[in-house]
């Protein structure tokens, strides 16, 4: 039996791999005027989205005989590290609430 290995993911990382994805792929920084956390978690999210629809249409299309396996294995796997990705960034946010809650005024 195989292990799934774990991958750390902080926050900050996660946007600003999200947010260079959404450029394109450049290396810039999140510090572009007009781009706020907010804005680039709703493109983190919609792209997370997206990339399930797209993993569901492989294999939706393998099961009708069509497709290639090779493709329907590989987007199924890149949405389950999206959502990975996303379920680790969730659990961060909330523990930071928590984190923050705590705190005394």
């Amino acid at each position: 039996m195989t292990t799934i290995p774990t991958v750390v993911v902080t926050p900050s990382a996660a946007a600003e791999a999200y947010a260079r994805a959404a450029r394109g792929g450049s290396s810039a920084t999140l510090t572009q005027p007009g781009g706020s956390f907010g804005s680039t978690m709703q493109q983190a999210m919609e792209q997370a989205v997206q990339t399930g629809h797209t993993a569901e249409d492989q294999a939706t299309q393998a099961l009708q005989g069509g497709g290639n396996l090779t493709d329907v294995v590989v987007a199924l796997s890149h949405a389950e590290m999206t959502l990975q990705t996303a379920t680790a960034i969730r659990d961060r946010v909330v523990q930071a609430y928590q984190d923050i809650m705590k705190m005394p005024i």
